[in-house]
């Protein structure tokens, strides 16, 4: 009989070869692992975590970090390049890894054989010392070296015993003087003693510039300079940086930078203030570390327009250094790359993105002129191009017929036909297949801008909307969500800041994460405590927390008091009267969301007319039982969603059709990505009483369930590596 450990060691084994076989492909992740072997995702996560206690992602972490170390030891590369090689794509995450892994960075790697040579030889003294412990020592050092008594007449010779303690006490000295040294150069700060700070250390915001000048005609070049500045720092995936509209609110407060760097939640602020004299531009620049209101650098630069853009570099690049941000060589690429040679066709550039920076059809109106200027004078200024497409997108905004997708799509062709790379011009194609329905190359286009522009609020918060209106993807969909409010939750009214969070705690609560979900939706509360969406969302997380559906239902009807009209919350009762099984109750709160959708034309809540039948059949309105029946058809025969397979299963189960229901729920349990309201209800739901018992449905239930925890994990353990469950 095969020994079962040899067999698992030998799996681990062939496992770690086939991760080193592809190290330096940071796209080689756990899907990867699991085809390349022929395992499911989740056999493989079940055998790797049984066995190592690890889940797969921190098993191919642990691989890469080991290959790391390896390299490190050898000494023949720095570690930026030995990231890359082991396959980090970000050099910041790859020492945060390490330093979790081993107890320090991979800088100190050599430092460290050093150490523990010395050691070594402070072993071999204190081995040789013990002979000598026979004289009793005012000072106790035993914390340093413990060695058994001995008689002092084992050494009558006393200057050999004088000349050993001697040594000893050097050792000492040097032991106790190197802990003082360790203690001074590695104890946190007081910055890195406060959990925000170690989770936001590397968090920056960019304060509007103030016009030195009396010239206001001059302003919108310094406001180009900051704006520009800020892109480049937005090009740094190890940094974040606040978006523009959040820092805008700020131009002529009053309030002090330890007050602003608190409501962003950023550790650094940099402010800014110059002016252009004839064909100088003087600017001043400093760089704040916001906690202690310290000044960590200050600039002043005196440089000829046509120096524009190597000074916008120059300051890009200071601030991370400052800041100890790592530039890869891509990012660091992308922020010396020159928008244009043409200095009159990036002056016109200037002028109208200041007028776009206004956010309002009058700007985006005045605007446009000058961005036709600039491509005149340079007809492959891509950014140009980008800025165009994406104003007439916003013309368009909110509006049912569209004017100028023509537009929007000729520029942001324009755009990437000259750099295919521009952040911008990806967007705006990504906001042209938006705009015409074709979500899955929207979001194509929006991941691409993202991976050149790492801190593009416009770009996240377009992701966190397909992702949960158009695309359903729980995890997806709660990151950029969490990235959204981190980034830009500061430039909103309490409004609409109150809606942000309830997406946030809806997308926290989906995949699974109850407390978080909470208090995200009590923050949305605090912000607005008539938000009544915010309300009931909370029942509803209430009760994923404490599994009181009569609670619910109380929290519901306390909602519906404050505003009777409101047709979801109404559709809300009757939903938990139906779980309840109180068929009276949900046939009245059902029968008033029926009315209601006639009487103001309303195609809303449809996928819940397969209960509104069940309602209505059970107190004998067959015929009307009837048509939301086959309204319910239709719907999940037209369904294309991961729920297809389960909006079936329902009919069938509805209609007794017991086998196909349960094939249903089976190719369903298959899915992934599903809300947790589906294990949360599913089992309780009436309309299954006829399937529930049978063993096919609670097979596809435990499998429903096993997938979704797993995927919980693995959104937890990524969420955490990009320390978003905490920074919000």
């Amino acid at each position: 009989m095969p020994d079962s450990s040899r067999i698992e060691n030998d799996f681990l084994n062939s496992l770690k070869e086939l991760i080193l076989e592809n190290l330096s492909n940071d796209k080689f992740g756990v899907s990867e692992l699991a085809d390349t072997v022929g395992m499911s995702r989740s056999n493989l996560l079940r055998r790797i975590q049984k066995h190592t206690s690890l889940s797969a992602s921190q098993f191919i972490r642990q691989v890469r970090l080991e290959a790391g170390m390896d390299r490190l030891k050898v000494g023949a590369s720095n570690v930026s390049e030995i990231a890359f090689e082991v396959g980090f794509s970000s050099v910041s995450y790859f020492i945060k890894c390490f330093r979790e892994q081993y107890g320090y960075p991979p800088g100190e790697v050599g430092r460290q054989k050093e150490e523990l040579a010395e050691e070594k030889c402070i072993d071999v003294t204190a081995y040789s010392s013990k002979a000598a412990s026979t004289i009793q020592n005012p000072v106790d050092s035993s914390a340093v070296l413990t060695s058994p008594a001995t008689n002092t007449d084992d050494f009558p010779n006393r200057k050999l015993r004088k000349f050993i303690w001697l040594v000893i006490a050097v050792v000492v000295v040097l032991v106790t003087y190197a802990l003082y040294l360790y203690g001074c150069f590695n104890q946190p700060s007081a910055k890195e003693l406060s959990a925000d700070h170690i989770s936001n250390q590397h968090s920056i915001a960019v304060l509007p510039f103030i016009n030195d000048s009396n010239d206001s005609t001059n302003v919108y070049i310094i406001n180009g300079l900051m704006e520009s500045i800020l892109n480049n720092l937005q090009k740094i995936e190890g940094l974040k940086v606040i978006s523009r509209t959040s820092v805008e609110k700020y131009r002529k407060s009053s309030k002090t930078v330890p007050e602003i760097a608190k409501e962003l939640n950023v550790a650094y602020i940099l402010e800014g203030s110059g002016q252009k004299v004839g064909n100088k531009i003087l600017l001043n620049i400093q760089l704040i570390e916001a906690h202690g209101d310290d000044h960590l650098w200050a600039e002043q630069y005196n440089r000829e327009v046509n120096d524009i853009f190597q000074l916008q570099i120059e300051v890009a690049q200071k601030i991370a250094g400052e800041i100890e941000v790592i530039i890869t060589p891509a990012e660091e690429e992308r922020i010396k790359q020159k928008p244009t040679d043409n200095l009159v066709a990036y002056d016109f550039f200037l002028k109208g993105i200041d007028y776009l920076n206004q956010e309002t059809t009058e700007g985006l109106q005045a605007g446009i002129p000058w961005l036709l200027k600039a491509i005149e004078e340079d007809e492959e200024f891509a950014a140009a191009y980008a800025a165009l497409g994406l104003a007439y997108y916003y013309l368009d905004y909110y509006k049912a017929e569209k004017k100028y997708l023509k537009e929007l799509n000729y520029y942001a062709d324009k755009a990437l036909l000259y750099n295919p790379k521009l952040a911008h011009g990806l967007t705006a194609k990504a906001f042209y297949y938006q705009s015409v329905g074709d979500f899955k190359q929207a979001v194509i286009y929006l991941e691409k801008a993202l991976e050149y522009n790492p801190n593009s609020d416009l770009v996240i918060n377009m992701l966190s909307d397909l992702y949960t209106n158009h695309i359903p993807h729980t995890g997806k969909y709660l990151e950029y969500a969490l990235r959204g409010v981190s980034l830009d939750i500061a430039s909103k009214d309490s409004s609409t800041a109150s809606y942000i969070y309830l997406h946030l705690g809806n997308a926290l609560v989906q995949s699974g994460f109850v407390n978080e979900a909470l208090h995200a939706v009590d923050q949305s509360l605090e912000y607005n405590p008539d938000n009544l969406f915010s309300v009931y969302v909370r029942a509803y997380i209430l009760y994923a927390r404490d599994r009181d559906l009569l609670k619910t239902k109380q929290l519901l009807l306390d909602a519906l008091e404050r505003d009777t009209t409101r047709i979801d919350i109404i559709q809300e009762v009757g939903n938990v009267c139906y779980y309840l099984r109180d068929y009276e109750n949900a046939y009245k709160y059902f029968r008033k969301l029926t009315e209601l959708r006639k009487k103001l034309n309303l195609s809303i809540f449809e996928h819940k007319n397969a209960e509104i039948s069940f309602v209505f059949g059970k107190l004998g309105y067959t015929e009307e039982s009837a048509h939301y029946l086959q309204q319910f058809k239709q719907l999940a025969e037209q369904d294309t969603s991961i729920y297809a397979h389960m909006n079936m299963g329902f009919y069938m189960a509805y209609q007794g059709e017991t086998e196909k229901a349960l094939e249903h729920f089976q190719l369903f349990a298959e899915e992934d990505n599903y809300m947790y309201w589906i294990l949360l209800f599913l089992e309780m739901d009436p309309l299954l009483d006829g399937v529930k018992e049978h063993s096919e449905f609670i097979e596809a239930m435990d499998k429903m369930k096993q997938k979704f925890w797993e995927k919980h994990k693995e959104i937890r353990v990524t969420l955490e590596e990009k320390q978003l469950l905490r920074s919000w």
